[in-house]
């Protein structure tokens, strides 16, 4: 039996050389269409040098930070307001203008307004939800592209599970691994939680818990706003009796013996032990890890502007991982979803928790990111984006998940809401998309959450369709959409 060896596939990080589907699609055909196998070859030879991808944006992006607005914030009272509709799905807060003519957003957003000309917003946000109306599926979908298997019809999930698809950061960093002795990828300040699902959606799934990001929650309750002065870093510190000098020397002698040791090497080669070690090592000796969690080495007025509460600082913190090597930020709304006090997932009380809570702690933080970062040039290379896993209802007091809703309060609503993207090639002053009358659905253009995936893959030279290996080696792509270039310049 004659067989032919295709192109490089598995365990490839090279987002040009991993086959998409349609290359498999391409060779798939190959017998329909009558080639032989010299015409095979050819074809192979001809096809050696193809790069996939490219276009507006592509390959810009050197780092993201994801603002995860955990909980689904309310897009008629924050940046898509509506008037001239009936009093029970109009905003109870004043629209004001913004820097771009015509768009409004509400006035719990007055620094983020005048700052629109530096972002991309998507007012078209929507999916069809199937067992997606509760926020632990639709967290799941947000940041792994795909549904699960098993979900109930309130949308609660299992816990994870190594068989879960990766976090999008995760596929991130093992493509295109940090050159810097960085973390890679990091998580704070608290994880994706749902009731007790705790952290389904942000784990690095069947790629293996070598990518999992760096998760730094510091203690303290979810109301307390100076957590985050308490990071602690134990394990990216040396003992005071250990010195840089003598731990090198002490990796220097586990090499001469693991080289003596070839059988012990062969057993646990799977286990990629020198890899973690040689990770974890270049981490505590350079201290630039260390370094970026100072947050304390940052002038007091800027850490006023982005606000001295969890959610503000994180946003300081993650710049400053960015900017010391860092490839994914992740950044989860500092208060666990279907909770009430600082939470965007308000069924009853909209009108204070959004005014005094929720609303000041993210027009701050945000804006405050967005401009630190232009102002520094970081802005280029950096993406920034900003979204929930869907919106809220736009009639107040009605049931749409089996909550139930106060007169002041909206439920989920994955039909339509909004998204912010800014940096890494990302158009400024720019509006795509638009919802209808009511903010109920997209009048034009929807965009589903795997097409954003697809967009943030793209933005950082990936393919969205690069096939990757689940825990049975079944190929699988990425995510299965295409990139939005009309986002891109």
């Amino acid at each position: 039996m004659l067989s032919f060896k295709g192109f490089a596939a598995k365990d490839l990080c090279d987002p040009h050389l991993a086959p998409t589907r349609r290359t498999f699609l391409r060779v798939g055909g190959c017998g329909m269409l009558g080639l032989s196998l010299p015409s095979l070859m050819q074809l192979e030879s001809a096809g050696a040098g193809e790069v996939l991808g490219g276009g507006p944006g592509w390959g810009k992006a050197k780092s993201i930070i994801m603002v995860y607005l955990q909980g689904g914030p309310s897009h008629l009272d924050l940046w898509d307001p509506k008037e001239n509709v009936p009093d029970n799905v109009k905003s109870q807060f004043n629209p004001i203008s913004t820097k771009i003519p015509g768009i409004k957003f509400t006035e719990n957003l007055p620094q983020l307004s005048q700052l629109n000309d530096r972002f991309t917003m998507i007012r078209s946000m929507s999916y069809t939800p199937n067992g997606l109306f509760n926020h632990t599926a639709a967290i799941y979908q947000m940041m792994t592209g795909y549904t699960t298997d098993k979900v109930s019809p309130s949308g609660q999930l299992e816990p994870p599970s190594p068989k879960d698809f990766p976090n999008f950061g995760s596929n991130i960093v093992k493509m295109q691994p940090v050159d810097e002795p960085m973390l890679p990828f990091v998580m704070l300040p608290r994880p994706l939680q749902e009731s007790n699902v705790v952290g389904k959606g942000g784990t690095a799934g069947f790629l293996g818990k070598s990518y999992d990001p760096y998760t730094l929650y510091p203690d303290g309750d979810d109301l307390d706003m100076d957590k985050m002065n308490r990071i602690k870093i134990d394990d990216l510190k040396l003992r005071p009796e250990v010195f840089s000098v003598r731990l090198k020397r002490r990796a220097q002698l586990r090499d001469l013996l693991n080289a003596q040791m070839p059988e012990i090497n062969k057993a646990v080669e799977s286990f990629e032990l020198d890899e973690y070690y040689d990770r974890a090592l270049s981490l505590i000796v350079s201290g630039r890890a260390r370094e970026a969690f100072d947050l304390a080495s940052e002038p007091d007025d800027l850490r006023d502007k982005y606000g001295r509460n969890t959610f503000g600082q994180s946003c300081l913190l993650a710049r400053r991982l960015v900017d010391a090597g860092t490839r994914v930020v992740e950044v989860i709304w500092p208060k666990v979803a279907n909770s009430d006090n600082h939470s965007w997932d308000h069924h009853s009380g909209l009108s204070k928790r959004m005014k005094d809570q929720s609303a000041p702690m993210l027009d701050a933080g945000l804006s405050t990111l967005i401009e630190d970062l232009d102002n520094r040039g970081m802005l280029e290379d950096t993406l920034v984006v900003a979204v929930g896993e869907f919106g809220r209802s736009p009639q107040r007091g009605v049931s749409t998940s089996g909550n139930n809703n106060s007169d002041d309060g909206r439920d989920h609503w994955p039909y339509c809401y909004t998204a912010v993207m800014a940096g890494a090639g990302t158009k400024r002053g720019y509006v795509h998309g638009k919802s209808d009358k009511t903010a109920s659905a997209p009048l034009e253009n929807p965009v589903h959450p795997s097409e954003l995936l697809a967009t943030i893959y793209h933005s950082f030279g990936i393919h969205p369709e690069t096939i990757v290996y689940n825990h049975l080696n079944q190929p699988r792509e990425l995510v299965k959409a295409q990139a939005l270039t009309a986002l891109l310049s």
